[in-house]
């Protein structure tokens, strides 16, 4: 283990010379490897089931790259291949003068072996995949862009001699909830009051009764799995119906004791409970940072979430930029995290969750909840503006201004979901949305990317990133894509 951990640090020295490579007009020949290898616990694998395909399928969205840095051949992995037609439609998005060589320049490749397993688990067993993958790259410079980086990512980043943009596996605790509290606490950010290494009934009420001591008027909690994403791992716990109970302390544990027997067994992993944050108005933003090899941290995109599901903590989608009102605030505790975490060692992309909260004063106030060290439902979306429409986000303004100085913004969604779309056609889908004069036009920049359409044979559902001008035109081409996929399951009869 000493070994591997020793040729892997060897391995990430060469990161930084890639990763320069890997940026327009470097004029260096170089291979990007796209792995959105879901290396997630059990029950976030059986949550997510037989859609993992699809979820996979998001990061297409990097096949865009290819049109942007001309030196760049790109290999996609991932459990199955797109539909061709989707191949197409993303050479489309691209310029006409970068279309065909964009074509010569990327590879797909898929490894399904009817497992649940992570793409990454499943070509250590193809080692004459490996072997093809290792000839595919020659000498030149490679990376390896991961959608989260465990053991299975490290033996595979080894296996083919190419480093691996993303944190030691050795420091994932970092990004647990537990974790990630005492971070967030070092970096001086404000997180809701709470308690970290929760197990278990007991120590919920605990929390609870601390919780309450320290905030008498919190109106609820949420209990949170120290190993989970998404908000699946996510459970509330409404404490008004408290105040009126006969004994408040066996009220609060018949809540917990209600919960599903899965939820208290991953509980006894780790977890956390907190406040539950309310205002007159109430958001959930984020932050996206990387850091570099070099140690340096970069704020590069914030973001309003969608959230949703019965708990309502369920990521659904996103909005870009956040509200100017709290964006420069979100930059700078993104960036506090980002040294703290640097400091430790973390490399490549992470983003941190955080709750905002106005109350009648109209001041907001914002609190950090947790670090995602991995790619996240943000990431996506943010590729497709970047390549698409390149420019930089300016923490400070809060605005992404493109290269000729104009402003975008988008609306981005991995649900837009219908039962009767299951089975549509991903070509159809794409036709019908550029009959409508919906799809992203690389003239005026603005438009709609589609992506997860291997969804739709799933159960009936795709995403979507609406680019435009403003927020209203892309709630606008939002809307007008949905009713364009639903006009065309409506003329199947």
């Amino acid at each position: 283990m000493a070994l591997a951990t020793d040729m892997f640090d060897e391995l990430q020295r060469r990161l930084g010379p890639a990763l320069d490579a890997n940026r327009p007009h470097s004029g260096i020949d170089h291979v990007l490897i796209v792995l959105p290898s879901y290396s997630v616990s059990e029950s976030i694998l059986s949550h997510y089931g037989d859609r993992i395909p699809s979820l996979e399928h998001r990061y297409l969205n990097a096949l865009l790259i290819a049109g942007r840095i001309k030196d760049c051949e790109i290999l996609s992995i991932s459990t199955r291949l797109p539909d061709p037609a989707v191949l197409d439609y993303y050479l489309s998005l691209m310029g006409p003068d970068v279309r065909e060589s964009s074509r010569r320049r990327i590879s797909l490749l898929d490894i399904d072996d009817g497992t649940p397993r992570s793409v990454a688990a499943k070509l250590a067993d193809r080692p004459e995949v490996l072997a093809a993958i290792r000839e595919q790259i020659g000498e030149r410079p490679a990376l390896i862009e991961p959608w989260n980086v465990t053991e299975h990512e490290v033996a595979l980043a080894l296996a083919l001699d190419v480093p691996i943009n993303g944190t030691n596996p050795k420091l994932r605790g970092l990004g647990f909830k537990s974790e990630g509290r005492r971070l967030i606490g070092r970096a001086g950010v404000p997180v809701p009051v709470g308690a970290e290494d929760v197990r278990g009934v007991d120590d919920v009420v605990v929390a609870v009764q601390t919780i309450r001591a320290k905030r008498p008027g919190v109106r609820g909690v949420v209990i949170k799995h120290d190993d989970s994403g998404a908000g699946d791992g996510n459970a509330v716990i409404d404490l008004e119906p408290m105040a009126t109970a006969a004994d408040p302390d066996a009220w609060l544990r018949a809540q917990v004791d209600a919960l599903p027997a899965w939820y208290l067994s991953d509980l006894a992993k780790g977890g956390i409970v907190e406040e539950r944050i309310a205002g007159e108005r109430f958001t959930s933003p984020s932050a996206q940072v990387d850091i570099r090899p070099d140690g340096s941290v970069v704020v590069i995109a914030t973001h309003e979430q969608v959230l949703g599901g019965e708990s309502g903590q369920v990521y659904l989608g996103c909005q870009f930029p956040a509200d100017v009102a709290y964006a420069p605030e979100l930059a700078k505790h993104g960036e506090a995290i980002g040294r703290e975490l640097a400091g430790a060692g973390a490399l490549g992309r992470f983003s941190v969750d955080f709750v905002a909260a106005a109350g009648p004063d109209g001041a907001w106030r914002v609190y950090a909840i947790e670090v995602n060290l991995r790619k996240g439902g943000t990431t996506h979306p943010y590729a497709a503006l970047r390549n698409v429409v390149p420019g930089r986000y300016d923490p400070g303004s809060g605005h992404w201004v493109a290269d000729d100085g104009e402003h975008r913004v988008y609306s981005a969604t991995d649900n837009l979901v219908d039962p009767s779309w299951e089975g549509l056609a991903p070509a159809a889908v794409i036709d019908a949305v550029a009959r409508k004069g919906l799809q992203f036009n690389p003239a005026t920049r603005t438009g709609v990317i589609l992506h997860m359409l291997s969804g739709l044979a799933v159960d009936g559902r795709m995403g979507l990133t609406a680019i435009a001008e403003n927020m209203a035109n892309a709630a606008r081409l939002h809307d007008a894509t949905r009713d364009a996929v639903a006009g065309l399951a409506a003329s199947r009869g």
